[in-house]
């Protein structure tokens, strides 16, 4: 199991539409490697929050490349709560 990320995508303002039309014509372009988990997007259109999965950070470097016309990105190392609450409590 590789490393999950956050992906805070702000869409470039008056870009949405180019989002999605690339999107439709090339899938995600995420290269081999880096794993979509899932996504949500805010009702206004305007942000995007996406957890994907790898093994090597250099992939999600890859892949923004591909979309930074398009996207302002913010990338957060998370994990689960489970794991969360695991590490507070060894801590304690």
């Amino acid at each position: 199991m590789g490393v999950q990320y956050l992906i805070i995508e702000h869409f470039r303002p008056g870009r949405i539409e180019e989002i999605y039309r690339r999107a439709d014509a090339n899938g995600r372009m995420m290269p081999a490697g880096l794993s979509y988990l899932k996504s949500w997007v805010t009702c206004d259109l305007g942000t995007c929050y996406q957890i994907v999965e790898t093994d090597d950070r250099k992939k999600i470097s890859d892949w923004m490349r591909q979309w930074e016309d398009l996207v302002e990105f913010e990338v957060i190392e998370v994990i689960s709560s489970e794991q969360a609450k695991a590490k507070a409590l060894r801590k304690g």
